[in-house]
C-alpha cells in the first residue's frame, strides 16, 4: 500500500532576487565596517578567514 502525496497548492516567493549583483567594497569601506588594521585584514585573507580581494583593473582592488 502506498500513501498519496499531498498536493502543493502554495508556492513560496522570496522578496530578494536570486541573481542580485554582489556589492564590492574597497579596502577603506571594509575597514570602516570591520574594526581591524590593514595588516590583520591581509592576514585574514591569506588564512582564508576573510574573502580574498579581487582586482577589477590593474590599480583597483575590491
Amino acid at each position: 500500500m502506498t500513501a498519496a502525496k499531498p498536493a502543493l497548492t502554495e508556492t513560496s516567493v522570496d522578496a530578494t532576487p536570486k541573481s542580485a549583483p554582489r556589492r564590492m567594497l574597497n579596502e577603506t569601506q571594509v575597514l570602516e565596517i570591520i574594526p581591524v588594521s590593514r595588516t590583520t585584514l591581509y592576514r585574514m585573507e591569506k588564512t582564508g578567514r576573510f574573502p580574498k580581494c579581487t582586482y577589477i583593473s590593474p590599480n583597483r582592488r575590491v
